[in-house]
């Protein structure tokens, strides 16, 4: 019995061993995937990808969503050479997940958030890039030799394949101080991550608490650096370098010209590092700027719009309902008021009505705008949102008796106003921009006029005594009732 103890011992020694080299193997291959969880979809099929990334916690992750995969397909349209690979957080939705790895062919890396040490200096709005410092799990991504990371706010308007030949690290200068993280190249290293994550630790100065001001600090000398020009023998660089204009074109530069010319390299990316409700994907982007259309014919193309149409379908049903109903029972304000005699006249009535007036107008036209799918194509949100105006604007009209044509005056200078917006045959931006301006300056006195109108029939009516009747108190029929 003895002498099976050494055996056991042995045996138990061994198999201690074995556990920790499994777990030493398994901490290796952790620590070579810095902090991933999974990966999810294809397995690496090229030498290079293109990333974006995805977290959630904003008020616009269904719109980043749709906008990944807009911009994802692009690359395909463009005929890009390169896996697709999406950085996403943990609590990214499993049937989104799904639709991008199976429908679009991304390969979905998934991983725990950053915690961003410089959380506390955002504030208000740009409290939405506290999260944004998962980029630098791009470098992380060992099994390519070169990943552009991209934001999806971009348009790819041709391949930029070429961009994979820069060296460790390349962005383009929008800012004359500052690169843009919207779009750079880098190589893959768990030592750069590594240190990256130290100085996350130690508090590198950030100027601006998310992914820019970080990057820009790990890189300040960058704007020193030579100019991209790819190399003819498609070998590839080594260094950091400076990416020409044309691969991050401002959306700005477009609107002064309607149309690309940037001298700088090839007119190859659009970006739109602008006010964040105004990004293209939302249906109001166009005609108030052009380049939305661009972006939606994209998902026309790509995506289609099967998800927002049951929402416009029972919108325009439900407009069509209020216009039914308003003109059958042909609701009066003389149902909703009650007693104002000469002899004891109320002020304070009138002026709450004359409020409520007020209230229902800009109702009218606010309610339509915000209940709308913002991701859906541009004309059909500008089509439904008229629709309900014009619905809400009849209701309006019948609740509190108002001279139609003044009513509807709103609705017929925004009408007009879209009409000069979308014009197509404007010489540059400047003419689009004196011309809004011009319609605007000209509607203006029609719009006085017609609210002066709405208020002056509104105290007519008011002053009439028949339509104040005491509650419960039957009143003879006028001729001027009979007209309602």
């Amino acid at each position: 019995m003895a002498a099976g103890l050494p055996q056991v011992s042995e045996r138990r020694l061994a198999a201690v061993l074995v556990l920790l080299l499994a777990v030493t193997a398994a901490a290796a291959a952790g620590e070579r995937r810095g902090l991933l969880a999974r990966v999810e979809g294809p397995a690496a099929r090229h030498r290079h990808a293109y990333a974006a990334m995805m977290y959630m916690g904003t008020p616009r992750d269904y719109e980043f969503y749709v906008a990944v995969r807009v911009m994802m397909r692009s690359l395909t349209r463009v005929r890009a050479d390169a896996d697709r690979v999406l950085i996403a957080s943990a609590d990214v939705p499993r049937d989104w997940v799904r639709a991008m790895t199976e429908e679009d062919g991304m390969r979905v890396v998934i991983v725990e958030n950053l915690r961003n040490p410089y959380e506390s200096n955002l504030g208000g709005i740009n409290r939405r890039f506290k999260l944004t410092l998962n980029k630098l799990y791009a470098w992380t991504l060992v099994d390519y030799e070169r990943v552009v990371m991209i934001d999806s706010d971009n348009i790819f308007l041709q391949n930029t394949d070429e961009l994979f030949q820069c060296g460790q690290f390349c962005a383009v200068f929008i800012n004359p101080c500052y690169f843009h993280t919207g779009l750079f190249v880098l190589q893959p290293s768990m030592d750069v991550f590594k240190g990256m994550l130290h100085d996350l630790e130690i508090g590198r100065e950030n100027s601006d608490g998310a992914d820019q001001g970080f990057l820009v600090g790990c890189y300040p000398d960058l704007l020193d650096k030579p100019m991209f020009h790819p190399p003819e023998n498609d070998t590839k660089l080594n260094g950091t370098y400076r990416l020409p204009l044309g691969y991050q074109m401002d959306a700005s530069y477009y609107y002064l010209k309607l149309h690309w010319h940037v001298p700088c390299g090839p007119n190859s990316v659009i970006t739109f590092p602008s006010a964040p409700w105004f990004k293209p994907w939302y249906w109001w982007s166009w005609p108030i700027l052009p380049l939305g259309l661009s972006w939606h014919k994209q998902r026309w193309d790509d995506l289609g719009y099967a998800a927002e149409m049951p929402v416009i379908l029972m919108e325009v049903l439900m407009y069509i309902v209020i216009i039914a109903v308003t003109r059958l029972a042909r609701p009066g304000m003389t149902k909703l008021c009650y007693n104002r005699r000469p002899e004891k006249q109320n002020a304070l009535v009138q002026w709450l009505i004359k409020m409520a007036v007020i209230v229902a107008m800009v109702a009218a036209y606010s309610i339509p705008f915000f209940v709308i799918p913002r991701t859906v194509h541009p004309i059909m949100g500008w089509s439904v949102y008229l629709f309900g105006a014009l619905a809400l604007s009849v209701l309006v009209i019948n609740v509190f008796l108002l001279p139609p044509l003044d009513v509807l005056t709103i609705w017929l200078a925004i009408v007009g106003m879209l009409f000069v917006m979308a014009f197509p045959w404007y010489n540059d931006g400047i003419v689009r921009v004196l011309a809004i301006f011009g319609y605007a300056f000209c509607s203006a006195p029609f719009l006085w006029a017609s609210l002066v109108r709405m208020m002056d029939s509104l105290q007519t009516m008011l002053e009439r005594d028949p339509f104040f009747p005491r509650l419960g108190e039957q009143t003879q029929d006028t001729e001027f009732s009979k007209l309602y």
